[in-house]
This record gives structure tokens, sequence and C-alpha cells, in this order.
């Protein structure tokens, strides 16, 4: 019999990425522990991008070539999870219908002109940004897809506490809407803000803060659209979820690539 912390592991590497980790437990207290250490998904899924680019970089490969990979490791990780639940989320908002028509749109397997914008502009942004911060440093650049990656699980972990609703009976949304109690989730939320600002300080104090705020304008964006999916759509599905990963990880790219 495995113990509670186990079964929330795997449910979070189980659900949030392809790694060979099978889900023993389907059940609300595995949800939430899958849902606390999601910010690890984002840890180990940065990590390996984050290899991958700067292995490009030792090979003589340029900063924007190293970028798309980083972008391109997480996508490939997921099978595309978080980008396609992006793009449905775009096309349910972008439709204009009631709640109820706006979700089917959403369920279907076909990508519409909302979705298709969102995707190419967002993963622009986050090419555009992480080629920034690799032309500076690649050092940098490698901590800043760190991140980014786990600012983007960290979001989600904020996304599934208490009285967020579920705007469907069933899917990963319905399992996951409103089981992490809200001391939990701000004590993970610290814990990563925390940690980033650790490592960010070996490059000075000036990264410190940026870093910071890079975690803080990931968490803000991300309630933004989880309000909005939730005034919208009645509550969160699993393609909300999605969305809320790539918004977060975009505004923790774009911050870390800016010199203020």
């Amino acid at each position: 019999m495995t113990s509670p912390r186990a079964d929330g592991l795997r449910f979070a590497f189980g659900t949030l990425s392809v790694l060979p980790v099978k889900v023993t437990r389907w059940d609300r207290e595995a949800a939430r522990g899958g849902m606390l250490c999601a910010p690890l998904v984002g840890l180990v899924l940065g990590g390996l991008s984050a290899a991958v680019g700067l292995l490009l970089l030792l090979l003589g490969a340029s900063a924007l070539l190293a970028a798309i990979a980083t972008v391109a490791v997480p996508a490939v990780l997921t099978r595309g999870l978080h980008l396609d639940g992006l793009a449905d989320t775009a096309d349910g908002l972008g439709s204009g219908k009631p709640a109820e028509d706006a979700l089917r749109i959403m369920k279907q397997s076909d990508i519409g002109p909302f979705g298709v914008i969102t995707l190419v502009l967002v993963l622009f942004a986050q090419v555009a940004a992480l080629s920034q911060v690799y032309g500076g440093s690649w050092a940098r650049g490698a901590v800043a897809a760190v991140v980014s990656a786990t600012a983007a699980r960290l979001a989600l972990t904020l996304a599934a506490r208490t009285g967020v609703p579920a705007a469907r009976p069933e899917g990963l949304g319905a399992a996951v809407a409103g089981v992490v109690p809200l001391r939990a989730a701000a004590l993970v939320a610290l814990a990563v803000t925390l940690a980033a600002a650790a490592v960010s300080a070996l490059f000075g104090p000036y990264d410190v803060v940026r870093t910071v705020l890079a975690v803080a304008a990931s968490v803000a964006a991300a309630e933004l659209l989880l309000r909005h999916c939730t005034r919208r759509f009645g509550g969160v599905t699993g393609d909300v979820f999605g969305g809320i990963a790539e918004t977060a990880a975009t505004a923790a790219l774009v911050i870390l690539s800016l010199a203020f």
C-alpha cells in the first residue's frame, strides 16, 4: 500500500506529463496531493527543457534555436496538453456564446481561429523572451526556463484551491477543482517564490527582484484568466487549467526578459 505522498506524486506526474508514472488512485485525496506537487512537475520539465537548450548552445546553436527547443520540450513531455487547453479555452471565450455552448465548442477536437491566433502569439512570445535571455546569459536562460515552468504549475495549484468550482461534472477539471486548501496553496506559492529567489541570488540582487516579480506576474495573469473563465463558464475545466499554465509561463518569461 502506497503512502498519500507517493499517490500525490504519481497523480501529479501521471496527469501533468507523459513521464512513465502510473496513477494508482483517482480520488480527491490523491488529487489534492497531486495538485500540491504540481510545481515539482514544472521543476522537472523545466530542468529537462533547460538542459536541451544548453546542449544546443554548447554545440554552437543560436539563442533563437535554443529557445525554440526549450519551448518545445515541455510541449512534447505533456503531449501538448496545456497548449491544447489554451487553444480550446481561447475558442470558448472568443465564441461569445452562453456557457453551455462555449463548453461544447471547447470539447470539439478541431481548433478554431481564436485558438490558432492565441497559440501563435503565445508561442512567439515565449520563444522571443527566452531567446533574449539566452542571448544575454546562458545561465540566466536556463534559470528562466526552470522558473517559468515551475511558476506555470504553481498556477495550477492555486487554481485548484478551495472555492473554485468545476464547470463540468466529469473530466480532469472536476477531479481537481477545489481540492487544495487555501493555506496549503499559499504555502506552496511562498515556497516556490523563495526557491526561485534563492537560485536567482547567484546572479545578484537585481535578478532576485526580477525573478520574484516574474513569479508574481505569472500568478496574477493566471488568476485573471481563472476568474474570467469561472465567470464565463461557471467553473474550471481541464482546458482552462491548460490555458492557465501557458498564460502563467508566458507572463513569467516576459518579465524575466525585461531589463528594467
